[in-house]
Protein backbone atom coordinates (compact mmCIF):
# COMPACT_ATOMS: atom_id res chain seq x y z
CA UNK A 1 0.00 0.00 0.00
CA UNK A 2 1.12 3.27 -1.05
CA UNK A 3 1.15 6.00 1.77
CA UNK A 4 1.25 9.36 0.33
CA UNK A 5 0.08 10.93 -2.94
CA UNK A 6 0.40 9.08 -6.48
CA UNK A 7 0.03 10.60 -10.15
CA UNK A 8 -1.59 8.17 -13.16
CA UNK A 9 0.16 8.86 -16.39
CA UNK A 10 -0.16 7.46 -19.83
CA UNK A 11 3.00 7.93 -21.74
CA UNK A 12 2.95 7.53 -25.67
CA UNK A 13 5.18 7.17 -28.19
CA UNK A 14 4.76 7.26 -32.62
CA UNK A 15 7.78 6.28 -34.63
CA UNK A 16 7.97 6.36 -38.48
CA UNK A 17 10.60 3.83 -39.73
CA UNK A 18 12.06 1.85 -42.80
CA UNK A 19 10.23 -1.25 -43.52
CA UNK A 20 12.43 -4.40 -42.75
CA UNK A 21 10.94 -6.62 -44.97
CA UNK A 22 8.79 -7.21 -48.37
CA UNK A 23 6.41 -9.95 -48.81
CA UNK A 24 4.67 -10.59 -51.68
CA UNK A 25 2.92 -14.26 -53.36
CA UNK A 26 2.86 -15.88 -56.60
CA UNK A 27 0.27 -17.87 -57.69
CA UNK A 28 0.73 -20.59 -60.83
CA UNK A 29 -2.59 -21.07 -62.51
CA UNK A 30 -3.55 -24.46 -64.54
CA UNK A 31 -7.02 -25.17 -66.34
CA UNK A 32 -8.20 -27.80 -68.76
CA UNK A 33 -11.28 -29.75 -69.77
CA UNK A 34 -9.45 -33.14 -68.50
CA UNK A 35 -7.53 -33.39 -64.93
CA UNK A 36 -4.48 -34.90 -66.09
CA UNK A 37 -3.38 -31.77 -68.79
CA UNK A 38 -4.12 -29.44 -66.11
CA UNK A 39 -2.00 -31.16 -63.03
CA UNK A 40 0.77 -31.45 -65.45
CA UNK A 41 0.64 -27.89 -66.51
CA UNK A 42 -0.15 -26.77 -62.56
CA UNK A 43 3.38 -28.83 -62.10
CA UNK A 44 4.92 -27.58 -64.83
CA UNK A 45 4.54 -23.83 -63.93
CA UNK A 46 5.28 -24.54 -60.29
CA UNK A 47 8.77 -25.66 -61.40
CA UNK A 48 9.73 -22.70 -63.52
CA UNK A 49 8.50 -20.48 -60.37
CA UNK A 50 11.01 -22.32 -58.25
CA UNK A 51 13.63 -22.13 -60.96
CA UNK A 52 13.33 -18.44 -61.06
CA UNK A 53 13.12 -17.95 -57.72
CA UNK A 54 16.37 -20.02 -57.35
CA UNK A 55 17.79 -17.92 -59.18
CA UNK A 56 17.93 -15.31 -57.04
CA UNK A 57 20.07 -16.85 -54.17
CA UNK A 58 20.27 -14.92 -51.29
CA UNK A 59 18.10 -12.08 -52.34
CA UNK A 60 15.50 -14.06 -51.16
CA UNK A 61 14.91 -14.80 -47.04
CA UNK A 62 12.59 -17.52 -47.14
CA UNK A 63 10.12 -19.31 -49.68
CA UNK A 64 6.58 -21.01 -48.52
CA UNK A 65 4.83 -22.70 -50.80
CA UNK A 66 0.98 -23.41 -49.54
CA UNK A 67 -3.06 -23.36 -50.37
CA UNK A 68 -2.67 -26.03 -53.55
CA UNK A 69 -5.88 -26.46 -54.96
CA UNK A 70 -7.38 -28.90 -57.38
CA UNK A 71 -11.18 -28.25 -58.46
CA UNK A 72 -13.96 -29.56 -60.64
CA UNK A 73 -16.23 -26.88 -62.58
CA UNK A 74 -19.54 -28.45 -62.91
CA UNK A 75 -22.65 -27.32 -64.77
CA UNK A 76 -24.73 -25.49 -62.66
CA UNK A 77 -27.64 -28.08 -62.76
CA UNK A 78 -25.82 -31.95 -62.40
CA UNK A 79 -22.21 -33.22 -61.41
CA UNK A 80 -20.95 -33.35 -64.91
CA UNK A 81 -17.05 -31.67 -65.01
CA UNK A 82 -16.83 -29.49 -67.86
CA UNK A 83 -12.98 -28.59 -67.18
CA UNK A 84 -10.83 -28.26 -63.83
CA UNK A 85 -8.63 -25.48 -62.11
CA UNK A 86 -5.40 -26.13 -60.42
CA UNK A 87 -3.77 -23.26 -58.59
CA UNK A 88 -0.45 -23.24 -55.93
CA UNK A 89 0.30 -20.50 -54.27
CA UNK A 90 4.17 -19.08 -53.34
CA UNK A 91 4.99 -17.03 -50.79
CA UNK A 92 8.07 -15.01 -50.91
CA UNK A 93 9.70 -12.54 -48.27
CA UNK A 94 12.97 -10.04 -49.42
CA UNK A 95 14.93 -7.55 -46.89
CA UNK A 96 16.69 -7.11 -50.00
CA UNK A 97 14.41 -4.00 -51.89
CA UNK A 98 17.00 -3.62 -54.91
CA UNK A 99 15.64 -6.33 -57.23
CA UNK A 100 12.43 -6.37 -55.84
CA UNK A 101 10.61 -4.87 -58.85
CA UNK A 102 12.47 -7.11 -61.24
CA UNK A 103 11.81 -10.23 -59.96
CA UNK A 104 7.92 -9.78 -59.35
CA UNK A 105 7.98 -8.72 -62.91
CA UNK A 106 9.68 -11.22 -64.05
CA UNK A 107 7.08 -13.69 -62.37
CA UNK A 108 4.37 -11.81 -63.46
CA UNK A 109 5.59 -12.64 -67.14
CA UNK A 110 5.45 -16.14 -66.30
CA UNK A 111 2.50 -17.96 -68.43
CA UNK A 112 -0.59 -18.09 -66.45
CA UNK A 113 0.88 -16.73 -63.28
CA UNK A 114 -0.45 -14.07 -60.73
CA UNK A 115 1.55 -12.06 -58.64
CA UNK A 116 0.11 -9.82 -55.35
CA UNK A 117 2.13 -7.53 -53.27
CA UNK A 118 4.07 -6.28 -52.10
CA UNK A 119 2.90 -6.51 -47.95
CA UNK A 120 6.06 -4.03 -46.22
CA UNK A 121 6.60 -4.74 -42.82
CA UNK A 122 8.93 -4.84 -39.89
CA UNK A 123 10.37 -7.92 -38.26
CA UNK A 124 8.77 -9.34 -34.89
CA UNK A 125 12.46 -8.37 -33.34
CA UNK A 126 13.01 -4.98 -34.54
CA UNK A 127 14.74 -2.76 -32.56
CA UNK A 128 11.98 -0.12 -33.78
CA UNK A 129 9.36 -1.42 -31.32
CA UNK A 130 12.19 -1.79 -28.38
CA UNK A 131 12.94 2.19 -29.25
CA UNK A 132 9.39 3.01 -29.10
CA UNK A 133 8.77 1.19 -26.06
CA UNK A 134 11.35 3.30 -24.51
CA UNK A 135 10.24 6.36 -25.81
CA UNK A 136 6.66 5.75 -24.32
CA UNK A 137 8.33 5.23 -20.56
CA UNK A 138 10.54 8.05 -21.25
CA UNK A 139 7.13 9.92 -22.25
CA UNK A 140 5.44 8.55 -19.21
CA UNK A 141 8.08 9.73 -16.35
CA UNK A 142 8.41 13.50 -18.55
CA UNK A 143 4.33 13.66 -17.76
CA UNK A 144 4.57 12.59 -14.04
CA UNK A 145 7.42 15.33 -13.51
CA UNK A 146 5.23 17.78 -15.41
CA UNK A 147 2.17 17.07 -13.36
CA UNK A 148 4.13 16.55 -9.90
CA UNK A 149 6.17 19.96 -11.00
CA UNK A 150 2.62 22.20 -11.27
CA UNK A 151 2.06 20.89 -7.52
CA UNK A 152 5.42 21.72 -6.58
CA UNK A 153 6.46 18.54 -5.86
CA UNK A 154 8.94 15.88 -6.76
CA UNK A 155 8.12 12.54 -8.73
CA UNK A 156 9.64 9.92 -5.36
CA UNK A 157 8.93 6.31 -6.86
CA UNK A 158 7.45 3.87 -9.35
CA UNK A 159 4.55 2.06 -8.63
CA UNK A 160 3.23 0.27 -11.79
CA UNK A 161 4.25 0.43 -15.27
CA UNK A 162 1.95 -1.52 -17.71
CA UNK A 163 2.70 -1.81 -21.63
CA UNK A 164 -1.01 -0.83 -23.12
CA UNK A 165 0.11 -2.30 -26.82
CA UNK A 166 0.31 -0.68 -29.32
CA UNK A 167 -0.91 -0.76 -33.35
CA UNK A 168 0.38 -2.67 -35.71
CA UNK A 169 2.57 -1.40 -38.94
CA UNK A 170 0.70 -1.02 -41.92
CA UNK A 171 1.07 -2.33 -45.20
CA UNK A 172 -0.23 -2.25 -48.30
CA UNK A 173 0.00 -4.28 -51.80
CA UNK A 174 0.28 -4.12 -56.11
CA UNK A 175 -1.05 -6.62 -58.17
CA UNK A 176 -0.08 -8.42 -61.27
CA UNK A 177 -2.15 -10.73 -63.73
CA UNK A 178 0.33 -12.55 -66.02
CA UNK A 179 -1.17 -14.04 -69.54
CA UNK A 180 2.39 -15.32 -71.17
CA UNK A 181 3.03 -12.09 -73.11
CA UNK A 182 6.60 -12.29 -74.33
CA UNK A 183 8.35 -8.71 -74.27
CA UNK A 184 11.69 -7.88 -75.96
CA UNK A 185 12.12 -5.78 -73.75
CA UNK A 186 12.16 -6.26 -69.91
CA UNK A 187 9.99 -3.94 -68.13
CA UNK A 188 11.41 -2.16 -65.32
CA UNK A 189 9.30 -1.45 -61.88
CA UNK A 190 10.45 0.85 -59.16
CA UNK A 191 8.76 0.27 -55.77
CA UNK A 192 8.78 3.03 -53.27
CA UNK A 193 8.79 1.61 -49.64
CA UNK A 194 6.45 2.39 -47.41
CA UNK A 195 7.57 3.71 -44.33
CA UNK A 196 6.24 1.62 -40.94
CA UNK A 197 4.24 3.62 -38.24
CA UNK A 198 4.66 2.28 -35.00
CA UNK A 199 2.86 3.09 -32.20
CA UNK A 200 3.87 2.04 -28.20
CA UNK A 201 1.38 3.20 -25.07
CA UNK A 202 2.06 2.67 -21.21
CA UNK A 203 0.08 3.25 -17.71
CA UNK A 204 2.06 4.57 -14.93
CA UNK A 205 1.63 5.13 -11.16
CA UNK A 206 4.33 6.96 -9.55
CA UNK A 207 4.89 8.05 -6.12
CA UNK A 208 5.26 12.23 -5.57
CA UNK A 209 6.39 14.25 -2.38
CA UNK A 210 3.52 16.09 -0.43
CA UNK A 211 2.55 18.91 -2.66
CA UNK A 212 2.10 22.49 -2.22
CA UNK A 213 -1.14 23.81 -2.23
CA UNK A 214 -1.53 26.95 -1.11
Amino acid sequence: MVDGPVVTVRGEAYREVAPEEARFTVTALARDREREPTLTRLAERAAAIRVLLDSYGPTIDRRETGDLRVRPETRRSGERVVAWHGSVLTTVTVSDFTALGELMLRLADQDQVAVAGPWWSLRPDSPAFREARHAAIADALLRAREYAEALQAQVTDLIELADEGGGQPMMARMAFDAGGVESTTPPELELDPQPQSVHAAVRARFAISRPVLS
